[in-house]
């Protein structure tokens, strides 16, 4: 039986760093059904308070403490959190002491600044980025490779659209991505838009299972999710792949984030922010 246990993910501004690092720390602990919530914008006593009701209500109803992840920068609401009845784990509070002390420097105490415009620079990077990747996605154009850092390729539905937009968003990367189609991969020859900017290709395949059960959510029972098909376009972008010297990587079993990072470690990609 599948115990469960539920997580709160608490924080002042967007709760995206107390979700991330929560997520990693419970991913460690299998056996375990982890009901994950998150609280954000608890910026407030009043806040804190109605989301310590929230926590005590679920230790209660579920007969066991809840685990809470926060991020909390002013020490008043913190206080209040910390009187629930769960374990309170403030990543904040673990770390900020710490690194005043070898800093010999007092931290700002300034909410959000992980996830905020606090960087005019930083922020048009990303926002450039992403409208690089919108425009150039699935082949619509490929005038614009020119300026790209990477171009992934691939067959219908190998995850390259995803791809392309996480590492605009989280590295500044100018992402392009081009479907190989039917047509193109009969040739044994890559497509012309790509032989010219072939030191910047990245492909992307998949398990014909996977990708079988992915196109067929999106057109059952047709030729494009069928098994036959599904591995002849595989074979095929494969071999072109390695005919052509494109390094690839088999997307199945890696997230998005596994994917993009492992593209900017092969391909020597350069982030343009942290």
């Amino acid at each position: 039986m599948t115990v469960q246990r539920t997580v709160f993910f608490v924080s002042d501004r967007t709760g995206i760093t107390a979700e991330t690092l929560g997520h990693s720390l419970i991913t460690q602990f299998d056996g375990l059904n982890f009901r994950q919530v998150t609280l954000p914008f608890i910026s407030s006593i009043d806040k804190a308070k109605a989301a310590v009701d929230r926590i005590n209500h679920t230790a209660r109803e579920e007969g066991v403490r809840p685990v809470v992840f926060s991020t909390m920068v002013d020490d008043g609401i913190l206080a209040v959190l910390n009187e629930a009845d769960a374990l309170v784990l403030d990543f904040f509070a673990t770390f900020i002491g710490p690194l005043e002390q070898e800093l010999s420097l007092k931290s700002s105490h300034t909410a959000g600044k992980a996830h905020g415009v606090g960087n005019e620079a930083v922020y048009t990077a990303r926002i450039d980025a992403m409208n690089f990747a919108l425009a150039n996605d699935d082949g619509v154009t490929t005038r614009n490779y020119g300026q790209a850092d990477v171009v992934l390729v691939g067959v219908s539905r190998s995850g390259k659209t995803p791809t392309s937009l996480y590492l605009a968003l989280q590295f500044g990367v100018y992402a392009a991505n081009y479907p190989l189609t039917e047509e193109e991969l009969g040739t044994e020859i890559l497509p012309q838009a790509l032989l010219d900017h072939r030191d910047k290709l990245y492909g992307l395949s998949i398990d014909p299972v996977r990708l079988r059960q992915i196109r067929s959510e999106r057109r059952p029972d047709s030729r494009y999710a069928s098994e036959q098909q599904v591995r002849y376009e595989l074979k095929e972008a494969e071999t072109l792949f390695m005919k052509y010297g494109v390094p690839f990587l088999n997307t199945t079993h890696s997230s998005i984030e596994e994917i993009a990072t492992t593209v900017l470690d092969q391909k020597g990609l350069a982030r343009r922010f942290y």
